[in-house]
């Protein structure tokens, strides 16, 4: 079939099998180019189908030649009817690892269930004995209670106050004034049960005690902190709230690994163009100034470049690991830059409909966002017919 892209607000509807192929390869080279990193060998990542996980897990295999198994939920494709872009982009990423003679095994279902977290404990116990190293980038609208069976739902609200500020359409590039209400605790509490670090040591204990964690195993959870501008929306609201908790558990995390000599880190991540970040308003807005200003400076990073930032001058770089007065190792230190921040205040003040396009990068972000869906990737012929119906040569029935 020939797909083109459906859109639906801040979501795409279909995606293209081609597209999101060509993303995985050109993240692969990427790694590739920057040579060796001595990191983990075994891996599991949790939320490995898209964004900062799929990075991870790109990184651990073609920068470590290390084993993985993802974990993530994702519809698979069926004839006249598209998979999504992370189940594409986790086809190309197995059968790339599978040609360089790289283990790499999949689950698809919900991570947050018992029975997704025994499938994998199941699988690591058959096949890799242990682990050394476990990401953990779910990005989830709702979970539901493993223990309880009751189901949260996540709100992207302020706290305290109604907030009202500039935001994009970056469809139609218009510039507008949105106001929203505050949350009530009930979403607060909600927000936190989904987004928060409660699943996250739900994971790392059952991994441990099955004693599927190796000796000096490290597992990182990645957050946002962003600027002032967005801090009442993002870091002072609902998701912030959530954050908070997930660095907090992080510090528990690691008490708990002492034993085994093993750490839990949160890595501060830049703002990128993600599926999630495109739903929260304001922050399309300062993201198109955003990469306008740090692609002039010549320092500007998506996610693979973050990632294996991440990988080689960080967690795996043989010194020590630099962490800031909250113990969060920081990848957002090029965007939150003093001279990068004074830029986007600057033209934040000035955005409006008509001067956009010149001062902001909304082709940028818009192609960004295609890109998620395998979409605008250059070198693709949409034109041509696709089959949609591809496999997951890894994945665990």
């Amino acid at each position: 079939m020939i797909i083109v892209p459906k859109t639906r607000g801040f979501i795409c509807l279909t995606s293209h099998p081609k597209g999101c192929e060509q993303n995985v390869k050109n993240q692969i080279n990427y790694v590739k180019s920057k040579g060796l990193i001595e990191g983990p060998k075994k891996v599991l990542v949790i939320g490995a189908s898209t964004g900062f996980g799929l990075s991870s897990r790109i990184t651990s295999a073609f920068g470590s030649n290390a084993a993985t198994i993802g974990v993530f939920f994702e519809k698979p494709a069926a004839p006249g009817k598209p998979g999504s872009a992370g189940w594409y982009n986790t086809s190309a990423f197995e059968h790339q690892a599978h040609e360089a003679g790289l283990y790499a095994k999949s689950i698809n279902g919900d991570a947050f269930s018992k029975e997704i977290k025994e499938k994998t404990l199941d699988l690591i116990k058959a096949d890799l004995g242990q682990i050394d190293l476990v990401i953990y980038s779910l990005a989830s609208p709702r979970r539901t209670h493993p223990e309880t069976g009751v189901i949260y739902n996540s709100v992207l609200k302020p706290i305290g106050q109604s907030f009202s500020n500039k935001t994009v359409d970056f469809h139609t590039g218009n510039v507008s004034e949105i106001s929203i209400e505050p949350a009530n605790e009930q979403e607060i509490e909600n927000t936190v049960m989904v987004m928060g670090g409660e699943d996250w040591e739900m994971w790392i204990d059952a991994l441990k005690a099955a004693d599927l964690l190796a000796p000096g195993a490290t597992t990182v959870a990645y957050s946002y902190i962003g600027p002032s501008l967005t801090e009442a929306v993002y870091r002072k609201g609902t998701i912030g709230r959530a954050k908070d908790h997930l660095e907090a558990t992080a510090f528990s995390l690691s008490d708990k690994l002492k034993d085994i000599n093993g750490k839990a880190y949160i890595s501060v991540n830049k703002a990128l163009v993600t599926q999630a970040s495109s739903a929260i308003p304001v922050i399309p807005l300062y993201i198109s100034l955003l990469y306008k200003v740090m692609k002039e400076k010549g320092i500007h990073e998506g996610c693979i470049e973050q990632i294996q930032r991440l990988f080689q001058d960080r967690l795996y770089n043989n010194g020590e690991l630099l962490l800031d007065e909250k113990g969060r190792i920081r990848i957002d230190d090029l965007e939150m830059r003093a001279d990068v921040q004074a830029k986007v205040a600057e033209l934040w003040a000035q955005a409006t409909t008509e001067n956009l396009p010149d001062i902001g990068d909304l082709k940028g972000y818009s192609t960004d966002f295609f890109n998620l869906f395998g979409f605008e990737v250059p070198g693709v012929d949409y034109e041509a017919d696709v089959n949609e119906v591809v496999t997951l040569p890894g994945l665990q029935n």
